[in-house]
């Protein structure tokens, strides 16, 4: 009977290490890539269906710029799960809520009224900042968010901006933080239905197929095939979470980076394109029979 609770112990082991074995092959393409860049870079690669991964500096924490968005979103589900927050309620919108910028909710004229689930298909499509500080109050505030995420094994990950007690945290970080590793874990649990509950993780993810800002990671996917996606950009950090429905397996991947040496703005800022160079080649190693590939000229676009 001991040996044969020993063997179960140890097929269990062995199921849990090939389950989270490296693709070598996959490292030897990224780890130049991210090693060429000037400044820092970490990601973390996860292939649904074999269980392997790629970690280079997967938990470093860096700068989440826009993708806090996401967290911000599982955070409106989980008062909608409570019945704090009805998704189709209509919100009235007040000029004292704008974020300077060139967000569309903040073209809006005082008193206009608009329905949740457009608030939040702004926030995520557009990446409305003035959607999201609004959306990051209705879910009770940047303490709220960050309570959801430690209770449910984020570490890392957490809101900082209008958030007390974590000023130091922004200074830092901005608006947000989080590893690699935690950004793609959070996207996989959103798409396998384990986040507040199915029928909310599949909603989210319904949400985050719909990304405006397609020219990264994105860029390098076949147009055919179903992509969920949150990235973030500040002067010093670029950075995406893609979920990839491919055809030999869904994928998931998180890269960030932070303390950029080119900080410009143009198609062509150095993160950006290393955001390019990692979402295609992780296409083409998970893929290799594709013949697919960008149209030179879609970078006009």
């Amino acid at each position: 009977m001991q040996k044969i609770i020993f063997f179960l112990f140890f097929a269990i082991i062995l199921q849990r290490a090939s389950a989270q074995q490296t693709d070598k092959r996959l490292y030897d393409k990224l780890a130049p890539l991210l090693a060429a860049h000037r400044g820092q870079a970490g990601v973390y690669v996860h292939h649904l269906k074999t269980g392997s991964t790629v970690a280079i500096n997967a938990d470093t924490v860096f700068p989440t710029a826009s993708m806090v968005k996401m967290a911000i979103q599982v955070g409106v589900f989980n008062k909608l799960q409570e019945g704090a927050l009805q998704y189709r309620q209509l919100l009235t919108y007040r000029d004292s809520l704008l974020y300077p910028g060139d967000d569309i909710l903040g073209s809006f004229r005082d008193s206009q009224q608009v329905t949740l689930d457009k608030v939040v298909m702004l926030m995520l499509t557009m990446s409305d900042n003035t959607a999201s500080l609004w959306l990051q109050a209705l879910a009770g505030g940047g303490a709220q968010i960050n309570t959801w995420l430690e209770a449910h094994g984020f570490a890392h990950t957490r809101v900082n901006s209008r958030t007390p007690g974590r000023a130091g945290d922004w200074k830092m970080y901005g608006w947000g933080q989080t590893t690699p590793r935690e950004m793609a874990t959070l996207m996989a649990q959103i798409y396998k239905g384990e986040v507040v509950s199915h029928a909310a993780s599949e909603r989210m993810y319904r949400n985050l197929t719909r990304n405006f800002w397609d020219t990264e990671g994105l860029r390098m996917v076949p147009p055919n095939i179903r992509t969920a996606s949150k990235n973030g950009a500040v002067d010093a950090s670029r950075s995406e979470v893609v979920l990839v429905n491919a055809p030999h397996g869904d994928y998931v991947y998180c890269i960030i980076t932070k303390n950029n040496a080119d900080e410009r703005w143009d198609r062509d800022n150095e993160a950006w394109e290393l955001l390019r160079k990692v979402g295609g080649a992780i296409w083409q190693h998970y893929e290799p029979n594709s013949k697919w590939s960008p149209d030179p000229g879609l970078g006009r676009y």
